[in-house]
């Protein structure tokens, strides 16, 4: 416990501060893209809430939308005339007793389309955030490659037992060409432990190995103690290093491959996870995201700017997921509704939402777990 403590009065200083930055910036936009979509259909905004419960402070513009933020910053929401909670669950009580005019600003009556598109747009405004940001630190710091050149082959590891030395060029991976050194552990990590074919460079000649990962406990970019597929080699502290410089349609094209890898890799780690591949301790709540932030914020703003990005395109991407709760279990109900031509039952949403709140509730508490397991703290 006096360990905890000692850390928490640590972290404060710089964590909380680092932590609050990221986390609003990436919550305000998510909630900013429903709420331009939905003001752009003439839907009424009642709320726009930066966390959750108590007001602490806020403001009521002159449409009638309250402006705040909330005690609780793990997130926040938009709530629309029509919806029960800050979920957006319809209340069909208060839409059976509304008036003309507020029926004509009530989500739930607007058509199809225009609700899906008021769905869709939060996560869409994370992946729009992700591009620029990463687009603006391309164009200002470039993008610093190390060759894939191995320095030290664990004993004992698959890549000893596949022949693979120090000093070997790796070229591809699976038939990827492999440029940077950094590239090699975001495909290993997501092989599932499948048999990988691995191009070499050797005096000369160029050959192919074939690889077993195995899940191993390693260490990630920023120390903390993880478990991922590995093949146990580590690059050479003497290889060659370029910097790459972008112009302007250059960047973009680097800031939307880097957010579809960033997408690509979160999907692949996810479909490991769910086959047994892959552990679920890399899975980080908000206790872990804030720990993050300060270990990141110790290397400075624009590495801070970087993982707004990443856990922009993440939580895009993790509101996309067809639970009810979040935007794609309304995305869900929406395509059941273009099927059937009708809403579905009130009883079969109800269900739906009670089913995913156990989800993110369960979702939640593995999260916080391994963030809390992580701290060493049981």
């Amino acid at each position: 416990m006096l360990d905890a403590i000692h850390g928490l009065v640590a972290w404060t200083p710089m964590g909380l501060p680092a932590f609050l930055f990221v986390i609003t910036l990436v919550v305000f936009f998510h909630e900013l893209g429903h709420f331009l979509v939905a003001r752009y259909f003439r839907v009424t905004v009642e709320i726009f809430s930066i966390g959750f419960g108590r007001e602490i402070f806020g403001w009521t513009d002159r449409h009638g939308t309250r402006w705040k933020i909330s005690w609780l910053p793990i997130g926040g929401y938009v709530k629309f005339t029509g919806d029960a909670d800050a979920a957006s669950r319809p209340d069909r009580e208060a839409t059976d007793t509304m008036t003309a005019d507020q029926r004509k600003g009530a989500l739930q009556l607007k058509p199809l389309h225009q609700r899906a598109l008021v769905a869709v747009s939060g996560p869409l405004a994370n992946f729009l955030l992700a591009i620029v940001l990463l687009t603006g630190l391309c164009l200002y710091a470039g993008r610093t490659v190390v060759a894939p050149v191995i320095g030290q082959v664990t004993k004992d590891s698959p890549a000893a037992a596949a022949g693979i030395l120090p000093g070997d060029l790796v070229t591809s991976i699976d038939g990827t060409p492999v440029k940077d050194f950094q590239q090699m552990p975001e495909i290993i990590s997501v092989s599932g432990g499948s048999s990988l074919a691995i191009g070499i460079h050797r005096a000369g000649r160029d050959l192919t190995v074939w690889v077993m990962p195995r899940m191993m406990k390693t260490r990630d970019l920023l120390g903390n103690d993880t478990s991922q597929m590995v093949i146990g080699v580590r690059p050479d502290p003497n290889a060659p290093v370029t910097h790459e410089r972008y112009g302007p349609v250059g960047a973009f094209a680097a800031a939307c491959s880097e957010t579809w890898n960033i997408i690509k890799g979160t999907i692949l780690g996810i479909g490991q996870m769910i086959a047994g591949h892959a552990s679920t301790d890399q899975l980080r709540g908000p206790v872990g995201i804030a720990n993050m932030t300060r270990q990141v914020a110790d290397f400075g703003f624009l590495p801070l700017l970087n993982l707004v990005a990443i856990l922009s395109v993440s939580i895009g991407l993790a509101n996309l997921f067809p639970i009810p709760l979040l935007d794609g279990g309304h995305l869900l109900y929406y395509g059941c509704e273009a099927v059937l031509g009708r809403p579905l039952g009130a009883r079969a949403q109800d269900v739906g939402f009670r089913l995913g709140l156990v989800l993110v509730l369960g979702l939640m508490l593995l999260t916080t777990w391994n963030d809390l397991v992580r701290l060493n703290l049981f």
